[in-house]
């Protein structure tokens, strides 16, 4: 029983950090799935997004403001990677670290130290409604709007003519040329908008905790790709509906497993090998299926 209730206890507490990672994981969809670029930017671009906004709230600028440049930072780091890639035909794999190796430098003059805390500073809650910060049930609602116009948002766009560009891209890039679709645009674009959003994540999550960390982001690519995995393993990816919906349901799914296996006593320090073991399984098993079914075919 006290497994179960603190379990319950914990279920609306990372409900609501579910749908702040829920950027996150977006933007780390969006790069592997609509443009078939393995990218590893968003382990920078989240704490590039918490940096420049604790460092402008610091300052004194206005908490929309601050979120607005986080997200631009976000943005710019995306196409730097791109840029990278396209430029000096570098692995997008190899381009994505050398990009987030930088960010961390670059992290630091932003914020000045490795962390520093926000308790004095407006935030963007505090202008929609102070209770935002202490009732964990107007987080839930708060951030669910947001990501439910997100989604709108991106919806909308992937339907016009340079969102189909982007697919098409991700689909089949030779073909691309031959129908007047500029591999360079559609690339910045997509990884600019994936960093963009990312770096939401990281300005939403400073806000909400009241501190900025340098290292915030370290180790978050292998959450957010266990997300995206539960996610599109519960919600497929026939549509590009259900893709869009598969790092919403995939975030919420895992960070409630996490909460069961803190329940369970698991040390918070274990979490990063569980992730990577389930990950890995969860990848290995179609595999796995595949061989099985095709010694069943044999031996009939």
């Amino acid at each position: 029983m006290d497994v179960i209730q603190a379990y319950l206890n914990l279920v609306p507490v990372t409900l609501s950090q579910s749908l702040i990672y829920s950027f996150l994981v977006l933007g780390i969809m969006i790069p592997f799935r609509l443009l078939s670029f393995p990218d590893l930017t968003s382990e920078g671009a989240f704490p590039l997004g918490g940096c420049v906004c604790a460092t402008l709230l610091m300052a004194g600028y206005s908490p929309l403001l601050a979120t607005l440049a986080a997200i631009l930072a976000g943005a710019g780091a995306g196409a730097a990677t791109a840029l990278v890639h396209l430029r000096f035909r570098i692995n997008s794999l190899l381009a994505g670290i050398l990009v987030f190796t930088a960010l961390y430098s670059l992290n630091m003059r932003i914020l000045g130290r490795s962390n520093v805390a926000l308790f004095g500073a407006d935030n963007i809650f505090m202008q929609i409604n102070p209770a935002i910060l202490s009732d964990v049930r107007l987080q839930v609602v708060t951030f669910a709007i947001l990501i439910v116009a997100v989604l709108i948002a991106l919806r909308w766009y992937l339907a016009t003519q340079a969102g189909a560009a982007m697919r098409v891209i991700g689909i089949n890039p030779d073909l691309a040329p031959s129908l007047g679709i500029s591999i360079w645009t559609c690339t910045i674009a997509g990884l600019g908008i994936a960093s963009g959003l990312t770096a939401l994540g990281g300005a939403l999550i400073v806000q909400l905790q009241g501190y900025a960390d340098v290292g915030m982001g370290t180790g978050i690519l292998i959450n957010g790709l266990a997300s995206l995995v539960i996610g599109e393993t519960i919600t497929g990816r026939q549509t590009v509906t259900r893709q869009l919906l598969a790092p919403v349901v995939g975030a919420a799914i895992y960070y409630q497993l996490v909460s069961l296996a803190l329940s369970l006593g698991l040390q918070p320090s274990d979490l990063k090998v569980v992730t990577a073991a389930f990950v890995l399984v969860t990848l290995g098993l179609p595999m796995l299926r595949g061989r099985s079914a095709l010694r069943e075919t044999m031996r009939a």
